[in-house]
């Protein structure tokens, strides 16, 4: 028992010390994108490099050099389709050859990091649910079917109240007059324009719990004079809540419609005709206003791509529904004119300064 115990032991630190190994360096890599990832995740070290004696790379372990895998190849080649997203290029250990056609001085870089890690890249073909194949949200675009799905989200989606205990946050850039509560409520009908969830003909308030949401939404340049309302209930509000995680039995990605209106909410104004009408058919439900995901609500969590395990997604598996619900920012949204109206009231107007913007990123290759 005691030689057995001891064993693991020994197996155990051998483990530990090949991970904590330095199997590579930033100078190793040649490509301008891949070096500058490899320094930003590398560790300073003044050892010499095993591959290209340089004392000078941020040094990386196996696991760093998995992370510059994801990140450079997975991350980096992400690409938009009108409703999801996924990689066009991934790697695994199962396929140790690289099927990928990259110019030089990239394919050098691509050798290495597959010698070192015992993988190979590839083309990947995403699951069809990851570009929008599932049949809620296709059935929201056929204006046919539009209602039916729309009709369900009254029903599977929570209500949530806003009681006048409840804040949230109205941005401004440049009122006429900023001391003024009506400059903070809903645009007038020739400024109101066309949005996510109103137009001229069914004006809405747009609104959040986090300033930093308000700030990513209002597209903010530096200078921008900008003005800040915090808004409460007069009455308790009867919202939709569609930042919800729904659970559902027996349903696949495809026909899921927890993932249809989470897609829907991260695509572009191409989206906005089918948000308008699920605003428009709340408001005749008698809701008082939507709570719904930001566009930005990916980026706002550093998340940049959905995340899967052998191709399913963490919303449809119960151990991360709990996480991935914490990673929506919710927006709000109150029909009419509520301040003319007195449903909100402005408590209190600030001016707002943003004194520092940071930004994370990767790089990614260009050809495939």
């Amino acid at each position: 028992m005691k030689c057995s115990f001891l064993w693991k032991l020994i197996r155990n630190r051998i483990r530990l010390a090949s991970r904590s190994r330095y199997l590579a360096c930033s100078d190793c890599f040649a490509d301008q994108g891949l070096h500058l990832d490899a320094k930003r995740l590398g560790i300073e070290s003044s050892k010499d490099c095993s591959q290209c004696s340089s004392p000078y790379g941020r040094k990386l372990t196996k696991q760093k050099l998995l992370m510059l895998a994801k990140d450079y190849f997975e991350t980096g080649s992400i690409r938009r389709y009108k409703y999801g997203f996924a990689p066009a290029v991934v790697f695994n250990e199962y396929n140790e050859r690289t099927s990928l056609n990259l110019s030089p001085p990239l394919s050098k870089d691509t050798e290495l990091l597959c010698r070192l890690l015992g993988i190979g890249f590839f083309h990947y073909g995403p699951r069809a649910w990851m570009t929008g194949n599932i049949k809620p949200l296709k059935d929201l675009q056929d204006e046919s079917t539009r209602l039916t799905v729309i009709r369900r989200l009254f029903s599977d989606y929570p209500k949530k109240l806003f009681q006048p205990e409840n804040v949230f946050y109205r941005l401004r850039k440049s009122p006429s007059d900023p001391t003024q509560p009506s400059e903070y409520d809903t645009a007038p009908e020739e400024k109101s324009g066309t949005q996510r969830l109103s137009n001229a003909e069914y004006p809405a308030l747009y609104a959040s719990e986090d300033i930093t949401v308000c700030i990513h939404e209002c597209r903010l340049s530096a200078e921008d004079e900008i003005y800040v309302a915090t808004l409460v209930p007069t009455r308790s509000l009867n919202m939709l809540d569609l930042t919800a995680l729904i659970t559902e039995k027996g349903v696949t990605e495809f026909d899921s419609l927890d993932l249809a209106i989470h897609l829907l909410f991260l695509a572009g104004k191409h989206s906005y005709p089918i948000t308008r009408d699920i605003a428009k058919q709340a408001a005749q439900e008698g809701y008082d206003g939507i709570v719904y995901p930001s566009y930005f609500s990916l980026l706002y969590h550093g998340e940049r791509s959905l995340l899967t395990t052998y191709g399913l997604s963490h919303r449809r598996i119960p151990y991360f529904q709990q996480i991935e619900e914490k990673k929506s920012a919710s927006n709000v949204v109150v029909f009419g004119r509520p301040i003319a109206e007195k449903t909100l009231e402005v408590n209190c107007i600030n001016r707002l300064v943003i004194g520092q913007v940071t930004y994370d990123y990767c790089f990614g290759p260009v050809d495939y």
